[in-house]
């Protein structure tokens, strides 16, 4: 389970990794070189830029507690940039191959649920959102049990059941500042979705439109930046309402290539 890792320029000339490795004249790799300084500076800078991530996330905590809410939601949005990139990131730095001995995707799942799931929480509740803080258990806990899961992503390189983007739903919130009945039950709606065996696509692994989808969620992020940062004078311009056209577009690519109308196929 991660964010939406928005992959601008996708590598597929290399799908089984094999780049920078001696390969032996009956086509079997050869035991790789000790990594270069160059090659573990890089790999080592990835991780560090991923976990920068829980940085920015604990600059949000802090600026939620401060009542400032506009640097809050800034700051979130950051966080999810920095997520969105940095898989592209560590696959081409190839930093399982360098690193071995260093878990990458444990160390960007534990800053996902952090700023994905407990910042979110804590911004709605402190913002008055969804009223009691007892709306965040069920999200919360849902979403432990869907990071906990195998096969939260498929073989296939989908999402599986609704991909905790909870910051996305904590913003728009925000933004749209709904009543605290309506964040609730939006909360409460999406926590039972993360249960239910539907397909969600992976924005950077997609079968279909891949470039279309990165590029959109690119385009995406820093327009509800502008919203969110420029809130007052953006809103005669409805520009946090036409934000809402890629989460459509998404939920729509989801239900066309996770065949949400067939029988599901992991």
């Amino acid at each position: 389970m991660t964010g939406p890792e928005f992959d601008p320029a996708p590598s597929e000339g290399d799908p089984l990794g094999t780049a920078g490795r001696a390969v032996a004249a009956e086509g079997e790799p050869l035991a790789r070189e000790r990594p270069e300084r160059q090659e573990l500076a890089a790999a080592w800078s990835v991780h560090l830029f991923t976990a920068t991530g829980a940085i920015v996330g604990t600059l949000a905590l802090l600026a939620i507690f401060a009542g400032d809410y506009h640097r809050a939601a800034l700051l979130m949005l950051v966080a999810l940039a920095i997520d969105a990139v940095d898989g592209t990131l560590a696959r081409r730095a190839r930093v399982s191959e360098v690193i071995p001995g260093f878990d990458g995707r444990r160390l960007d799942d534990m800053v996902d649920f952090f700023n994905y799931v407990l910042v979110p929480m804590v911004f709605v509740v402190v913002a008055g959102l969804v009223g009691s803080w007892l709306w965040i258990i069920p999200p919360i806990l849902a979403s432990a049990y869907g990071f906990s899961q195998t096969d939260a992503k498929t073989e296939d390189d989908f999402f599986l059941g609704f991909p905790s983007y909870w910051n996305v739903v904590a913003l728009y919130l925000w933004i749209f500042d709904v009543s605290p009945g309506t964040g609730a039950a939006v909360f409460l709606v999406l926590a039972i979705a993360v249960f239910v065996p539907l397909k969600y696509v992976y924005p950077s692994k997609a079968p279909r439109l891949r470039r279309t989808t990165n590029a959109l969620g690119s385009l995406w992020v820093v327009v509800f930046a502008v919203a969110v940062a420029f809130r007052e004078a953006t809103a005669p311009f409805r520009l946090a309402e036409l934000t809402l056209a890629f989460p459509a577009y998404y939920l729509a690519l989801s239900a066309w290539l996770g065949g949400w109308r067939r029988p599901r196929r992991r």
